[in-house]
């Protein structure tokens, strides 16, 4: 097991009134890290590598554009995967957007749709077909929720992923959507002193 992960990326200081404060969800700390630590330090690697669970950790922090959650994470793949460094760090940076984006099918919600860009991954060559298509999803989940669809995940089941890996990497992608969220609260408490 690793040491609270969202503790480092908040800055969080042992004995500090943010410490203190999360003492109070003790359960709530423990199972962030605990899906943290079932995420990237899996008991099997057969659905989805670590190499690939890194790569897309990173990506999806780089969209998500909070430093020290893409500092972690492109650490991790450096550690895991250099070569995929440089790669992943340019489809970060011809895949950031706004977003959320998505068009409703509900006639009382339309008027909410935003069109919004779908993203391809560039360089399908370096990352490989299925890693590529993972990035893809990861992209339409972070950016594109409501348009998910069993025709986006045909996608993936093509590009050679099974069932269980498109949880484990949807798992993922919500996993980080969470944790930037509460280091962002927690650095906003942390700031209000």
């Amino acid at each position: 097991m690793t040491a609270d992960v969202i503790d480092a990326l908040a800055g969080v200081r042992p004995g500090s009134r943010l410490d203190l404060l999360r003492d109070r969800r003790p359960d709530a700390r423990e199972h962030a890290q605990r899906a943290y630590d079932a995420l990237f330090a899996p008991d099997s690697e057969k659905e989805v590598t670590l190499i690939e669970r890194v790569a897309v950790a990173a990506f999806v922090a780089g969209l998500h554009q909070d430093p020290a959650a893409a500092r972690h994470y492109a650490g991790r793949l450096a550690e895991h995967a250099p070569d995929l460094v440089a790669t992943v760090e340019r489809e970060i940076e011809e895949a950031r957007t706004a977003g959320p984006y998505g068009v409703y099918d509900e006639p009382a919600l339309a008027q909410e749709s935003l069109i919004g860009p779908v993203y391809r991954t560039a360089r399908r060559d370096a990352l490989g077909e299925r890693l590529a298509a993972a990035l893809d999803h990861a992209h339409l989940l972070v950016f594109r929720p409501r348009e998910s669809s069993r025709d986006a995940l045909k996608t993936l089941v093509d590009a050679g992923w099974t069932t269980a890996g498109v949880v484990t990497i949807s798992q993922l992608v919500a996993f980080l959507a969470f944790q930037v969220r509460v280091v962002a609260g927690l650095r906003l408490l942390g700031a209000d002193r």
